[in-house]
Protein backbone atom coordinates (compact mmCIF):
# COMPACT_ATOMS: atom_id res chain seq x y z
CA UNK A 1 0.00 0.00 0.00
CA UNK A 2 1.37 3.63 -1.11
CA UNK A 3 1.71 6.29 1.52
CA UNK A 4 1.60 10.00 1.18
CA UNK A 5 4.01 11.98 3.42
CA UNK A 6 4.33 15.40 3.38
CA UNK A 7 6.71 17.60 4.90
CA UNK A 8 5.83 20.73 7.59
CA UNK A 9 7.01 22.96 10.44
CA UNK A 10 6.88 21.90 14.10
CA UNK A 11 5.09 24.31 15.76
CA UNK A 12 6.60 23.12 19.00
CA UNK A 13 8.46 19.86 20.22
CA UNK A 14 7.23 16.78 18.43
CA UNK A 15 8.59 13.17 18.95
CA UNK A 16 8.57 9.99 16.29
CA UNK A 17 5.54 8.42 16.01
CA UNK A 18 3.11 11.39 17.52
CA UNK A 19 -0.33 11.99 15.94
CA UNK A 20 -0.37 15.59 14.79
CA UNK A 21 -2.59 18.55 14.01
CA UNK A 22 -2.71 21.03 11.70
CA UNK A 23 -2.43 24.70 13.01
CA UNK A 24 -3.70 28.46 11.89
CA UNK A 25 -0.49 28.78 9.98
CA UNK A 26 0.15 27.49 6.66
CA UNK A 27 2.61 24.15 6.02
CA UNK A 28 2.66 24.08 10.56
CA UNK A 29 1.65 21.07 12.49
CA UNK A 30 1.89 20.54 16.54
CA UNK A 31 1.12 17.96 18.55
CA UNK A 32 -2.64 16.30 18.74
CA UNK A 33 -3.47 16.21 22.45
CA UNK A 34 -7.71 15.91 22.34
CA UNK A 35 -9.91 13.92 20.63
CA UNK A 36 -11.36 16.48 19.32
CA UNK A 37 -8.22 17.92 17.43
CA UNK A 38 -8.54 17.90 13.84
CA UNK A 39 -5.22 15.36 13.01
CA UNK A 40 -3.27 15.59 10.57
CA UNK A 41 -1.36 12.58 10.72
CA UNK A 42 1.29 10.83 12.70
CA UNK A 43 5.53 12.09 12.35
CA UNK A 44 8.13 9.66 10.91
CA UNK A 45 10.96 11.43 11.62
CA UNK A 46 13.16 9.45 14.18
CA UNK A 47 14.76 11.73 16.68
CA UNK A 48 11.40 13.96 16.36
CA UNK A 49 11.66 17.67 15.67
CA UNK A 50 12.17 21.41 17.49
CA UNK A 51 10.12 24.45 16.95
CA UNK A 52 10.74 25.31 13.21
CA UNK A 53 12.62 22.15 12.26
CA UNK A 54 10.80 20.43 9.44
CA UNK A 55 9.06 17.02 9.95
CA UNK A 56 7.72 14.58 7.93
CA UNK A 57 3.78 13.27 8.31
CA UNK A 58 2.20 10.00 6.92
CA UNK A 59 -1.36 12.10 6.09
CA UNK A 60 -2.51 7.82 4.49
CA UNK A 61 -1.56 4.54 4.73
CA UNK A 62 0.38 2.79 7.00
CA UNK A 63 2.61 4.02 9.99
CA UNK A 64 3.63 3.49 13.34
CA UNK A 65 2.46 5.74 16.55
CA UNK A 66 2.73 5.37 20.07
CA UNK A 67 0.01 4.07 21.93
CA UNK A 68 -1.28 6.14 24.99
CA UNK A 69 -3.51 3.33 26.60
CA UNK A 70 -5.10 0.07 25.64
CA UNK A 71 -6.35 -0.55 22.10
CA UNK A 72 -7.59 -3.36 20.27
CA UNK A 73 -6.58 -4.91 16.75
CA UNK A 74 -9.25 -2.92 14.40
CA UNK A 75 -10.54 -0.63 17.01
CA UNK A 76 -10.48 3.60 15.54
CA UNK A 77 -7.99 5.42 17.25
CA UNK A 78 -7.50 8.84 17.98
CA UNK A 79 -5.19 11.63 19.88
CA UNK A 80 -4.40 11.06 23.58
CA UNK A 81 -2.35 12.77 25.52
CA UNK A 82 1.56 14.00 24.56
CA UNK A 83 0.00 13.02 20.90
CA UNK A 84 -0.14 9.21 21.83
CA UNK A 85 -3.18 6.93 20.59
CA UNK A 86 -6.20 5.68 22.21
CA UNK A 87 -8.95 4.23 20.97
CA UNK A 88 -11.97 6.48 19.74
CA UNK A 89 -15.02 6.99 22.07
CA UNK A 90 -16.76 10.08 22.32
CA UNK A 91 -19.35 10.38 24.50
CA UNK A 92 -22.97 10.32 23.38
CA UNK A 93 -23.51 12.44 20.87
CA UNK A 94 -20.10 14.22 21.00
CA UNK A 95 -18.30 14.42 17.94
CA UNK A 96 -14.54 13.09 17.86
CA UNK A 97 -12.15 12.84 15.19
CA UNK A 98 -9.96 9.67 14.23
CA UNK A 99 -6.64 9.23 12.98
CA UNK A 100 -7.44 5.50 11.20
CA UNK A 101 -7.81 2.48 12.68
CA UNK A 102 -4.62 0.66 14.64
CA UNK A 103 -3.57 -2.67 12.51
CA UNK A 104 -2.67 -4.82 15.83
CA UNK A 105 -3.36 -4.46 19.14
CA UNK A 106 -1.82 -2.25 21.83
CA UNK A 107 -1.10 -1.23 25.57
CA UNK A 108 0.12 2.17 26.62
CA UNK A 109 3.62 2.86 25.40
CA UNK A 110 3.46 -0.02 22.23
CA UNK A 111 4.27 1.15 18.67
CA UNK A 112 1.31 0.00 16.91
CA UNK A 113 1.28 -0.23 13.31
CA UNK A 114 -1.91 1.61 11.42
CA UNK A 115 -3.66 2.57 8.84
CA UNK A 116 -3.89 6.36 8.37
CA UNK A 117 -7.13 7.57 7.33
CA UNK A 118 -8.59 10.48 8.81
CA UNK A 119 -12.11 10.91 9.78
CA UNK A 120 -15.01 11.81 12.44
CA UNK A 121 -17.51 10.18 14.62
CA UNK A 122 -20.44 10.56 16.84
CA UNK A 123 -20.97 8.55 19.82
CA UNK A 124 -23.90 6.42 20.41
Amino acid sequence: MSRIVKNFVAAAAIGHRRLVKFTANDGEVALATAATDLIAGVTDFPGGAEAGDRIDVVLFGQAEVVAGGTIAAGALFTAGAAGAAVAAAPAAGANGSTAGMVLTGAVSGDIVRALINRGSIQGA
